[in-house]
C-alpha cells in the first residue's frame, strides 16, 4: 500500500458500503423484475442486468477514489498476489479486512433488499451448481480479473467504471451462470429466496470456480502484461487521500 492512500478503516467502510449497495441492486432489481414481468424470464434477466450495469458503474465512480472499488474478494486477492513482487497492492491484513467488509456488506445488502420489497428473508432454494454453471463462473471471473488489471497496467483505469459495468452486463448473458464472479456477492445471495438467490449447497462450488477463474485471469494477465504487478495499487480505480486539484 502506498502512504498516500486513505486509512484502512475508511477504505473498509467504502468496501462494505459498495458491496452492500451492489447486492441491493442485484437482488432488488431481481425482485422488481419478478413482480413486473412474472411470465417472462428473459425480460427479467434484461431488467436485472441493466440495473446492475448502471448501478455498478456509479458505485465504482463514487467509491473508487476511497478504496479502489474492489467490492469482490477475488479482485482483492488478485491485488494482494500481484503486489507481492513489488511491495504494492494490499497487505495481508488489509486483504483480510477487505474480504470481511465485502462479505458483511453483501449479506446486509440482501437483507435490506428483501426488506424494501417486503418479501421476507429466507434462505434461497435455487440450486445452480451444474457443470455448465461452474464453467461459466470460471470464464466470467477470469475475464473480469483480466479486464480490471489490464486497464490498470495500461494506465486506462479511468475507463474502469464503464468497462467493468459493461463486462458484467454482458456476462449476465454470455455465461450460463449469469456470472456472479464474486465470492462475497455469492454468499450474500444465499439470503434471498428470489430471482437472484443461490442455494447454500451451490455456494462452495461457485466460490471454488471463481477462485480458479481468478487464477486463470491472473495467468493470462502476466502473459499479456508482464509489468502489471507494478500497478496493483491502482485497482480497480486509483485511490488516494490527496485532495483533487482543479
Amino acid at each position: 500500500m502506498t502512504s498516500n492512500q486513505p486509512p484502512l478503516w475508511r477504505r473498509a467502510t467504502a468496501e462494505l458500503l459498495g458491496t452492500s449497495l451492489l447486492v441491493m441492486i442485484v437482488v432488488g432489481s431481481g425482485i422488481a423484475a419478478q413482480q413486473l414481468s412474472p411470465n417472462d424470464t428473459g425480460l427479467q434477466l434484461l431488467q436485472n442486468s441493466t440495473a446492475t450495469v448502471l448501478g455498478l458503474t456509479v458505485l465504482i465512480l463514487v467509491l473508487g477514489p476511497v478504496s479502489g472499488a474492489h467490492f469482490n474478494p477475488a479482485v482483492s486477492a488478485a491485488d494482494w498476489i500481484l503486489g507481492r513482487r513489488n511491495g504494492t497492492g494490499l497487505s495481508l491484513p488489509e486483504l483480510g479486512t477487505y474480504v470481511v467488509a465485502q462479505t458483511v456488506g453483501a449479506v446486509g445488502g440482501s437483507l435490506v433488499a428483501n426488506a424494501m420489497f417486503e418479501v421476507g428473508t429466507s434462505i434461497s432454494t435455487k440450486e445452480r451448481a451444474t457443470t455448465g454453471h461452474l464453467l461459466g463462473e470460471v470464464v466470467g471471473t477470469a475475464g473480469l480479473i483480466l479486464l480490471i488489471f489490464a486497464l490498470a497496467a495500461t494506465s486506462r483505469g479511468v475507463l474502469a467504471a464503464p468497462a467493468v459495468g459493461a463486462y458484467i452486463g454482458a456476462a449476465y448473458w454470455f455465461t450460463s451462470s449469469s456470472s456472479f464472479a464474486n465470492p462475497a456477492v455469492t454468499v450474500g445471495r444465499i439470503f434471498t429466496d428470489t430471482f437472484a438467490g443461490i442455494a447454500p449447497a451451490s455456494v462452495p462450488g461457485f466460490v471454488a470456480a471463481q477462485l480458479v477463474g481468478a487464477a486463470a485471469g491472473l495467468g493470462l494477465l502476466l502473459i499479456l502484461f508482464p509489468s502489471a504487478a507494478r500497478t496493483a495499487d491502482d485497482v480497480v480505480l486509483a485511490h488516494s487521500s490527496e485532495p483533487a486539484r482543479t
